[in-house]
């Protein structure tokens, strides 16, 4: 097992293991359960399932992504990316197609560790993940002001979009609760000040304690804010998973497919980019092969415990490296500490104000919204990358991360192509005769008879229209096209290459390549185009190219 790309990392570090190492582990592991209790049950609501969702999640995917995970630190658990999304399946195909969607998006990821493939994450580039990253951020924060403000809607009024949301709280605005928004607005207060005083009690810890107290013992309160108890069933004890009801056709299963590749995709994306984060902090490097094995096993576990979709948490696996975590036990510690929770603790959890998880899932929003790198952008990168941002920002507002990612990867395509096409270019020569008088020496004579043109640039379907503007004079008889600035040839250029050559045959002008690289060069022994012109026609510099057309013009 030394060499398996697959091996997961605890494996690694067990053998320099220290008692000294696994107390701080032990401690690290403690403390982000802390965080992440409050976190699971807010995020859970905020997904539109049952707050213990959130702490299903957190166990089953965080002890096994820490097990098998490719990072020293990662924890994995529920995350604010995934709310809207899974609030969205659980409206329009209920839990089975979340049950569904999720199973199919943990194989799908575990296929793209097996076969190598956490390394083809880099091409989705960074505007996109700005872009659906604060567009999400804007999302929860909307979807959360129903609670913060204690608004009531009509009834049958369920609202999924973000826009939706809006109108629904319009609409409700007359049901506004001052109450709720008191509560809110403290807890908020909390979590906004409180960490500049003291870091080392989660302050969602606190305001959870401060919004249940005021709601306890301020008279008046408790007819105005609503528990999650009052609206949610807090079961104790393991979850119970029943498969008897689920539907599991095949018209679910391909309707639910996109939702699995959404759901993969994004798995992929933010627990790589949380690998990145943890390295830099611990000085490591992760295995983004066995991560993705880990994060598909790791929510397949998930949903099979009663949770949902899971991925690796920044702010969590930063929580865990600032306390001294720095092997898979302290992700392990997390899991069991919630367990014990769950087992013993989790009824408690009824007694949390809904606008204090309002509260909290502002301050997630916001952390994650990362304004400052998208008003960056906007201020410094090219207009492309701008469009591509903000086009998939709004799509995620206002339609789903689904059209969003599609749109935006399309877009971001389309431009890079555009962009490339423009660095292609093909030039002609500045002609300079034989018997002429050359004033700059850099410049080689090339006799009346030849035509020089020279191409920079990839040559690829973007660009190959370029080769056919390449234009002859009455007495051209030879014309060499210099190639050593060429890295790359498609099919559809080394169609339009093939075309030139007709269109030179047809007026009796030879050609002559001069300094091919090794990638078109294949491609032009594959297609027969080499064979065709001949071996002697291909030079390996500018100097033979001319001497050589000089040839076969006289």
């Amino acid at each position: 097992m030394k060499n398996f790309y697959l091996k997961p990392k605890l494996f690694s570090v067990l053998k320099s293991y220290t008692k000294e190492q696994c107390l701080k582990d032990i401690i690290a592991g403690i403390i982000v359960a802390i965080i992440a209790l409050p976190l699971s049950i807010a995020l859970a609501l905020a997904s539109g399932v049952e707050p213990a969702c959130g702490v299903y999640t957190a166990i089953a995917a965080g002890f096994v992504v820490s097990f098998l995970g490719g990072s020293r630190i990662q924890i994995a658990g529920p995350t604010a990316a995934f709310a809207t999304i899974v609030a969205g399946i659980v409206a329009s195909q209920g839990m089975d197609g979340l049950f569904l969607a999720t199973i199919m998006a943990g194989i799908m990821l575990i296929l793209m560790g097996v076969f190598k493939l956490g390394s083809l994450i880099k091409f989705i580039p960074y505007t996109i993940t700005t872009g659906f990253t604060s567009g999400i951020a804007v999302t929860i924060l909307i979807g959360q002001l129903k609670d913060f403000f204690g608004l009531t809607y009509a009834d049958g009024v369920k609202p999924i979009e973000a826009i939706e949301k809006l109108e629904a709280n319009f609409e409700a605005i007359s049901t506004f609760s001052p109450a709720a928004l008191l509560v809110g607005a403290v807890c908020l207060a909390i979590l906004i000040i409180y960490p500049k005083f003291e870091k080392r009690v989660p302050p969602s810890l606190i305001a959870v304690f401060a919004g249940v107290l005021m709601v306890k013992f301020i008279p008046g309160l408790d007819d105005g804010v609503f528990t999650i108890g009052e609206l949610y069933t807090i079961p104790a004890g393991l979850p119970k998973v029943d498969f008897a009801g689920m539907d599991f056709s095949l018209a679910k299963i391909s309707a639910v497919l996109p939702d699995a590749f959404t759901i993969a995709i994004l798995a992929a994306i933010e627990s790589l980019l949380s690998c990145v984060v943890a390295d830099s902090m611990v000085n490591s490097r992760h295995n983004s092969n066995a991560e993705l094995v880990a994060q598909g096993a790791g929510n397949i576990a998930s949903v099979l415990f009663g949770g949902i979709p899971a991925t690796g948490a920044i702010a969590r696996t930063a929580a865990n490296a600032n306390n001294g975590g720095r092997t898979p036990i302290s992700g392990m510690v997390h899991s069991v500490v919630l367990l014990l929770v769950l087992l013993f603790l989790m009824p408690y959890a009824g007694l949390i104000p809904m606008p204090t998880i309002a509260a909290i899932l502002f301050m997630v929003a916001y952390n994650m919204s990362e304004w400052k790198k998208f008003v960056s952008v906007i201020k410094r990168a090219p207009k492309s990358d701008t469009i591509v941002m903000v086009t998939t920002f709004v799509l995620t507002v206002v339609f789903d991360l689904v059209i969003a990612i599609e749109v935006g990867m399309i877009l971001a395509a389309m431009l890079f192509m555009k962009r490339m096409s423009e660095e292609t270019v093909v030039s002609d020569w500045k002609y300079v005769a034989e018997d002429a008088e050359n004033d700059d020496k850099d410049l080689l004579a090339v006799p009346k008879h030849v035509r020089v043109y020279e191409i920079s640039g990839p040559l690829f379907f973007g660009a190959a229209d370029k080769i056919l503007d390449i234009k002859f004079k009455e007495y051209t008889k030879c014309l060499v096209l210099r190639m050593r600035a060429v890295p790359a040839l498609d099919a559809t250029a080394m169609n339009s290459l093939s075309e030139l050559y007709k269109k030179c045959e047809k007026n009796g002008i030879s050609l002559v390549l001069s300094h091919v690289a090794d990638q078109p060069l294949a491609v032009m022994k594959k297609n027969g185009f080499y064979d065709k012109l001949g071996e002697d026609r291909f030079c390996p510099n500018i100097h033979a190219a001319i001497e050589k057309a000089s040839s076969l013009a006289e």
